[in-house]
């Protein structure tokens, strides 16, 4: 199974989750709600859940072994500090694109 494309749906500045990511795999099935979490001082991800009667969660989806949990997080992660790269560096473009040109007489 290959991860085909990775989308960071939203971005949090504040808290512990970071984002809330989409992953598709064979370009086939897609899992949405997958969450980038930082604690700790570092970044993992959360698989989506359903909360149960007794206030206790429990993983909708998730990986069965360490090995592909590794590389789903590592592909998140990668993906998520791009996108957080990208949305740092769209303020500086579009305020360069709002000056007014300089008339030419």
């Amino acid at each position: 199974m290959q991860i085909t494309d990775i989308k960071v749906r939203k971005l949090f500045d504040e808290g512990p989750m970071k984002a809330v990511v989409s992953v598709t795999f064979d370009s086939q099935l897609a899992v949405h709600d997958i969450k980038v979490i930082h604690a700790r001082d570092r970044f993992f991800i959360v698989m989506p859940s359903r909360k149960n009667p007794d206030d206790t969660y429990r993983d909708i989806v998730h990986p069965i072994n360490a090995q592909f949990r590794a590389t789903l997080e590592d592909a998140v992660i990668a993906a998520y500090e791009q996108a957080l790269a990208e949305a740092e560096s769209a303020p500086q473009e579009n305020a360069a694109e709002d000056v007014a040109p300089t008339p030419v007489f």
